[in-house]
């Protein structure tokens, strides 16, 4: 599957789906419901509602969130 890059202006929001678990963990924890799953994976659907929190990293337990403003 590997990385998926999901862009809007300059933010830039990498999710690695080898290591997505699906878990939802980032769909929970972001305020702007940036994210979706989708067939078990995490995609980032609305970049451009990003806050640039950085929760979806943090919230992410297998790490496969990469954001360029975190």
């Amino acid at each position: 599957m590997g990385v998926k890059v999901f862009k809007s202006g300059d933010i830039v929001i990498k999710i690695n789906h080898d290591k997505c678990n699906g878990d939802g963990a980032c769909v929970d924890a972001c305020p702007s419901e940036v994210f979706e799953l989708k067939e078990g994976k995490s995609f980032a659907v609305r970049v451009e509602d990003c806050v640039e929190c950085c929760s979806c990293v943090e919230a992410c337990p297998e790490g496969a969130i990469e954001h360029s403003s975190c």
